[in-house]
């Protein structure tokens, strides 16, 4: 499994330790790493909810590189404008981070700065990058998953970030109230909860 470690001290509790690197957002660490290539020294970081944005940003300042604005699309454009022109006449490059799609802008003078600016996506995670996030989290909560896990898991799994966190922690929960540890019962259970009882009837037992 490919990671970023991120300093201790700038750890939300509950956040992990490290950003799980695949398909969907090597590009971004690679990118996060070559500030001086940046236009204007700037990049806009967009992507679905629980993603990784926050954990860049917070790598990125950490790093010593430039400054970071989480949610940037959620502050006042006069201020963030502001700002992107304070970071310019100090010569500091600066990451923001938005939702995707990517954000609208009003003010006219913002728009145009942060429309010239470096764009990075985080994509869809792929089957390699789903066990990978699914084994994450479980170390987390220091879940262990039971062998067989990923191969069941993954070809089941929502192609979603939030979607794979909700279903580690639904697995965890589950084997918690049963005080039984997460095997095949565990897993298919968990996987109805969170993507519906839909997924029972498609559902089918692996092969012996």
């Amino acid at each position: 499994m490919s990671q970023i470690a991120l300093p201790l001290v700038v750890r939300r509790r509950g956040d992990p330790a490290r950003i799980v690197l695949g398909n969907a957002n090597r590009h971004v660490a690679d990118a996060l790493q070559e500030p001086a290539g940046w236009p204007f020294g700037t990049a806009v970081l967009l992507g679905p909810p629980r993603a990784g944005k926050s954990l860049f940003a917070r790598w990125f300042a950490a790093s010593g590189q430039g400054e970071a604005i989480d949610d940037a699309d959620r502050l006042d454009e006069t201020a963030l404008f502001h700002r992107w022109n304070r970071a310019q006449e100090e010569g500091r490059p600066l990451l923001l981070t938005a939702r995707a799609p990517a954000w609208t802008i009003a003010l006219p003078d913002l728009r145009s700065r942060i429309g010239a600016a470096l764009t990075l996506e985080i994509g869809v995670p792929d089957d390699a990058m789903v066990a990978d996030l699914i084994e994450a989290h479980a170390t987390q909560r220091g879940l262990a998953l039971g062998e067989g896990a990923l191969t069941y898991l993954v070809p089941r799994a929502e192609r979603g970030f939030a979607g794979i966190e909700r279903l580690v922690a639904a697995i965890d929960r589950l084997s918690l109230e049963r005080k039984a540890p997460a095997t095949m019962s565990i897993w298919r259970d968990a996987l109805a909860a969170v993507m519906g009882p839909e997924q029972q009837k498609l559902d089918f037992d692996p092969p012996n």
